[in-house]
């Protein structure tokens, strides 16, 4: 794992230097505590990141499967 630490600004940069040069396509944050640490990541680098366009606005689709473009599938009693 790679610790970052530093400015909300420092911190979205080394996010944004990780996916440009297709070290991630995305990250896991583990705040140093809770419930605090994960809020002030969530207050301060997440609008940075919106900002430069590296951090989704809404969700296309209301639930997972939505989200990855799969079917339905049909009810258990049409089966």
């Amino acid at each position: 794992h790679r610790v970052v630490a530093g400015t909300p600004e420092q911190v979205a940069d080394q996010i944004q230097e990780w996916f440009e040069q297709g070290a991630a396509d995305g990250f896991n944050v583990m705040p140093p505590w809770l419930p605090g640490g994960f809020d002030l990541f969530a207050d301060q680098v997440v609008p940075l990141l919106r900002a430069r366009g590296l951090f989704r606005t809404a969700y296309e689709a209301a639930t997972l499967r939505g989200h990855y473009g799969l079917p339905r599938p049909a009810a258990a009693a049409l089966r």
